[in-house]
């Protein structure tokens, strides 16, 4: 379900227009799905130190942002083995969606500078058109005034 929640996040923003409102909704919608799914494992798996779902979340909040306050750590094997997992899962997975969102935006400014440089070729060819096109004439006008004076 959180898994879900992100990639609905993630298809929105690539088909909206980049902004950064939108890659931060992405961001914190990621962590929070990882903070609701670490909080649960604690809580199932290490109850006697998780002894409600705030309390893991808690945990995993601090966790996930690398913040560590170190009022709630797990001190049990088990607890110690699902933090460790979850700290590199949903580190990793934060990571990943930030790269995602940034690819994005260096991709868009890609573009438009392919699109900039197109418009500016464009413009550039429309000049010497017109510039080639004043020559001929000129040329043209010299022809006639030198045939003329034959």
């Amino acid at each position: 379900m959180a898994r879900l929640l992100v990639q609905r996040r993630l298809e929105a923003f690539q088909r909206n227009p980049l902004s950064v409102r939108n890659a931060m909704a992405v961001i914190v919608a990621a962590t929070l799905a990882s903070v609701v799914v670490g909080g649960t494992l604690m809580t199932v798996f290490d109850p006697e130190e998780f002894p409600d779902l705030g309390t893991g979340m808690w945990w995993a909040l601090q966790t996930v942002t690398t913040v560590g306050y170190g009022d709630v750590t797990p001190e049990h094997p088990v607890g110690r083995l699902v933090g460790a997992l979850f700290l590199l899962e949903a580190i990793s997975f934060v990571t990943i969606v930030t790269a995602v969102i940034t690819s994005s935006f260096v991709e868009r400014a890609r573009q438009q500078r392919i699109a900039d440089s197109q418009t500016t070729d464009a413009v550039g060819i429309e000049q010497l058109t017109a510039q080639l096109s004043e020559i001929n004439s000129r040329l043209e006008r010299i022809q006639q005034t030198l045939g003329h004076g034959e």
